[in-house]
């Protein structure tokens, strides 16, 4: 006869802490609205090609500037191509590309900053003296200058976002290390010869990760607004791509005889920056009530 699985204590307070934690996230209207449009936003741009209504590359001099209509919901910019359509196309260059710049800050951030923090001294302050550089340059106007190095397009404005995003995640990340590299089981781990390598992926990661996933929802939300803003000053995406911040910048060339160009893009561009904020945040909570058991 073989024995029941013996469950101990630790389990068990962990698996109502991780409802709980879910619970928490349900019970805010705030971040389950933010949720929700976020998993519209992703909807409306993996199926686009399906639920735009016009063909957002198409021109139709015609009926350029033409005010929203039955046949133009959101009306026509100044090449008489269909808004609404352009709107939901740029979803997914904005998902996309914030995707990409995360990834990049991420790939650079987190590694550098466990690193530094587990391993200290020297290393450590080698490798946030650099990180302190980035920091020091207004973050807009180091991404110019990136992509004006690399030049213009999409790719290369995403790897200048992410380049100057990297020191939130080594900050965070090696912030949190430092917390925990002094603990009990860090040194047991250590002293029964686990390898750095292996006591950083298995007991150091799994703590530091709740912070740094509110840090990649709220740079998901920054990295929207970045991808808008070099797209409007010509550096983002190239035309004739629908990227709501070339619409933006077409709605300011043609503000005195098209005002409605500028809502659609500048509502979606906020609402996105807002529900990803939102999102991080109710996560993070969920995470750390997962960990703690605790309620707010």
């Amino acid at each position: 006869m073989t024995d029941p699985k013996v469950v101990t204590t630790s389990e068990t307070a962990e698996r109502p802490a991780r409802g709980q934690g879910l619970k928490a996230v349900l019970r805010k209207p705030v971040t389950m609205v933010a949720g929700i449009f976020i998993l519209l936003l992703v909807i409306m741009a993996v199926f686009a090609p399906i639920l735009a209504p016009h063909d957002p590359y198409v021109q139709d001099l015609v009926n350029r500037l033409q005010p929203p209509s039955a046949n133009h919901l959101l009306g026509t910019d100044d090449y008489g191509r269909d808004v609404l359509s352009r709107l939901i196309y740029g979803a997914r260059i904005s998902l996309t590309a914030s995707l990409q710049a995360v990834s990049v800050a991420l790939i650079l951030g987190l590694p550098l900053g466990v690193i530094a923090g587990y391993r200290g001294g020297w290393v450590d302050s080698l490798i946030t003296r650099v990180m302190d550089a980035l920091m020091s340059a207004p973050s807009l106007v180091l991404a110019i200058t990136i992509v004006a190095v690399l030049g213009s397009g999409i790719t290369n404005a995403m790897l200048a976002i992410g380049l100057v995003m990297a020191p939130r995640f080594f900050r965070v990340a090696r912030a949190s290390t430092m917390d925990v590299r002094h603990e009990t089981y860090i040194e047991a781990a250590i002293a029964l010869g686990c390898r750095p390598g292996r006591t950083i992926i298995r007991h150091i990661l799994p703590n530091v990760m709740p912070p740094v996933v509110l840090v990649i929802s709220v740079s998901l939300g920054a990295a929207v607004a970045a991808e808008a803003s070099l797209s409007f000053l010509g550096l983002g995406a190239k035309a004739p791509a629908a990227s709501w911040g070339s619409m933006l910048s077409t709605a300011a060339s043609n503000m005195q005889l098209a005002p409605y160009l500028v809502w659609p893009p500048g509502v979606m561009i906020f609402l996105t920056v807002l529900s990803f904020t939102y999102l991080g945040d109710g996560v993070r909570r969920s995470l750390l009530r997962s960990r703690n058991g605790d309620n707010d």
